[in-house]
């Protein structure tokens, strides 16, 4: 039987999972979880199924059926969205068997697992869409389920403020996302519709029918709507500055924050910008929005993990920071174009790896100890050496820990994963770029982000496992269900970079066509590497050593640091840990940004446009209506009131009158 018939139910099976945990799940042993479990772990089979075909082939699967009017309903999975299908499959499973032990004492587990999968139906959704319109459906539904999902404690007023927070937060990116998709369809209905002839439906909004219309939509207007894309990026995959969400999130439960953080939702957006990757190469300004949001949060939100106690917060801030690595590897695409989707894709699998592992660590370490502050732990190696071997490997990633230079003589690079892909993303995309335009804005934006990555990274590690215990508590291992999916992800980590780097870009890098991408380009009037795989690793080669040794630097120089202060103690901690200290004030306060964009603009400007808005509106507009009103009404009253004399005779002249004036118009009609 031919993948493409069962593809369906990729997203079908986590669908039927929901209903069934959330009926049945009170009477079933862990509340249910073993249904989203088995149900997930088909999709993922499927998921490699389709794989293999569409590697063996060259051919996307794509299954699509008429809608309504000029839309549709469809299937696509070409290389891109392959590669991101495995990756929620099986990092989701993954978490789903860990909650199975994290969850155990908790009594919503039905609702938990049926959220879940719920959750990662939408997320795969988004990613089999074949058109924008039913890519937006999905977006929303990931949207509402990660509400109830970081609400989940919801009796708890942080819990139920944080998703409240993420909820709005995220809207206003989805406004955006949807106004471009309106000022799309327009667009198409308009310059492409008439230029379309057969008798075959054509479904306006499809993916393959926007790209090969591409050069009919005016540059201004395709601008507009990639900048909306990216905007509604920007709210999902919590770039700046609507990234505040993203840390209050972690209120719910730590497998949450790792489905949320690592698989699911937060790459939603780098997937839009890569999905929509030829209209953004036809509109380079948009590029350039996108390269420079993404270096700026790459570094902005690293600054903050610095500070930060809660050990989820932490990993938060990181996440926040290597999304806008994903980012930012996307914008350099106005040089070397799709090569970017491949650099920015590859990290997003490696984060998901190591920043999942990361998530389940802290959340191993939480389920232990009881506490989330990491002033209050220290000492846990000895409790917990799954736990903290794993989080170390995970660690080791995240920072971009590697070997430089030996890629010429194994023939790949040798490094953690974080390492393979942070650094083709610094030396082959941002650094390319800074040769070529002679802006070196982005390539400082990445070295600087690692060398904070690495200090924030090794501060928790340090904090958290070694030197003595600060609280008088009774750590312990977590069990087998929890401590094997960790070094499952501990593995991976590790080695995935390595091991799958050449033929990972190969394989994502032919979803577009070149010559195609090279057209578009052209047509942005911003002409990119003829040969991008092959000018920049001439580039690259023919790089300054030190150039090439900046990342590896950062990152061991970020680990020696944190070591030197969290571990050694060389650096005393409170003498710069402290809020006389104006730097680790405005870090601590995270630049007071919920004092700018919650007290400031929303509580005191908007509240108060809105007051007083409100205030002359009802008083000069509603009132001044309801008021004319009433008083036309009152005095045509008193004019009717006077005409009613109640003298017989006055209502017999009028009758008359009235008698003989229709007459009289009567006789007029017939004459003329």
């Amino acid at each position: 039987m031919a993948v493409d018939n069962i593809v369906y139910l990729i997203p079908a099976l986590p669908v039927l999972a929901f209903v069934l945990t959330l009926a049945f799940g009170k009477k079933l042993p862990s509340g249910g979880g073993y249904i989203p479990i088995l149900a997930i772990a088909i999709s993922c089979i499927i998921s490699v199924l389709a794989f293999l075909q569409i590697n063996e082939t060259g051919v996307p699967i794509e299954v699509s059926a008429h809608w309504f009017s000029v839309l549709n309903v469809g299937i696509l999975i070409d290389p891109l969205a392959s590669v991101m299908l495995m990756m929620v499959t099986f990092v989701s499973l993954l978490i789903h068997i860990y909650a199975i032990g994290y969850m155990a004492h908790d009594p919503a587990k039905p609702r938990y697992f049926a959220e879940t999968a719920l959750f990662t139906a939408a997320m795969l959704g988004v990613v089999l869409s074949d058109n924008i319109l039913q890519f937006f459906i999905a977006w929303e539904l990931v949207g509402l389920c990660s509400y109830l999902l970081i609400g989940f404690w919801f009796r708890k007023p942080s819990a139920a403020a944080a998703g409240k927070k993420a909820f709005l937060t995220t809207r206003v990116g989805d406004v955006l996302f949807l106004a471009g998709i309106v000022i799309l369809f327009f667009n198409m209905r308009e310059h492409v519709l008439p230029h379309i002839t057969g008798h075959e439906t054509v479904y306006l909004l499809q993916f393959s029918t926007i790209f090969e219309n591409i050069h009919l939509i005016p540059s201004g207007q395709l601008t507009i709507i990639t900048l909306l894309f990216f905007g509604g990026a920007v709210g999902k995959s919590g770039q700046f500055p609507l990234h505040v969400w993203l840390p209050d999130a972690m209120e719910g439960p730590t497998t949450v924050s790792a489905l949320i953080h690592a698989a699911t939702m937060v790459t939603a957006g780098v997937y839009l910008v890569a999905r929509t990757f030829p209209m953004f190469i036809a509109a380079p300004d948009s590029l350039m929005v996108v390269a420079y949001v993404g270096g700026f949060t790459a570094l902005f939100a690293s600054t903050m993990g610095l500070v930060m106690n809660d050990i989820k917060r932490v990993l938060a801030f990181s996440t926040i920071s290597q999304l806008g690595y994903m980012m930012l590897a996307l914008g350099m695409g106005s040089v070397i174009g799709a090569a970017a989707v491949g650099f920015a894709m590859f990290h997003l699998i490696n984060h998901a790896f190591f920043k999942a592992c990361l998530f389940l660590c802290a959340g191993s370490v939480i389920h232990s100890t009881g506490t989330n502050d990491l002033r209050e732990m220290g000492g846990l190696m000895s409790k917990m050496k799954v736990t903290g071997i794993t989080m170390l490997f995970a660690s080791l990633a995240l920072a971009g820990i590697g070997i430089p230079f030996i890629n010429k003589i194994v023939g790949f690079p040798v490094g953690t994963s974080g390492f393979v892909s942070k650094d083709a993303i610094i030396l082959d995309a941002t650094y390319v770029f800074a040769h070529m335009t002679h802006d070196w804005i982005p390539f400082a934006f990445g070295i600087l982000a690692a060398l904070l990555t690495a200090i924030y990274t090794f501060r928790l590690w340090f904090m958290a496992f070694t030197g003595k215990p600060r609280q008088e508590r009774h750590p312990h291992e977590s069990p087998a269900t929890m401590t094997g999916v960790l070094s499952i992800l501990a593995i991976f980590a590790l080695v995935f970079g390595m091991l799958t780097f050449v033929p990972f870009l190969d394989f994502v890098n032919s979803t577009y066509d070149p010559e195609k991408i090279n057209h578009l380009a052209e047509l942005g009037g911003n002409p990119i590497l003829e040969d991008p795989m092959h000018e920049i690793h001439h580039t690259v080669d023919h790089a300054s050593p030190i150039i090439i040794l900046l990342p590896v630097i950062a990152g061991v120089g970020g680990l020696l640091l944190a070591w030197v202060i969290y571990n050694r103690r060389w650096i005393s901690v409170a003498s710069i840990g402290n809020m006389r200290n104006p730097l680790f004030a405005i870090l601590a306060k995270r630049y007071y940004q919920h004092e700018i964009f919650i007290e400031l603009i929303s509580l005191k400007f908007t509240y108060g446009v809105l007051a007083l808005t409100s205030e002359f509106s009802d008083r000069k507009i509603v009132d001044g209506i309801i008021d004319g009103i009433s008083s036309f009404i009152i005095g045509g009253a008193e004019v009717l009131k006077k005409i009613q004399t109640g003298v017989v005779q006055n209502y017999a002249t009028a009758t008359v009158l009235g008698v003989g004036l229709i007459a009289l118009i009567l006789s007029f009609r017939e004459v003329f």
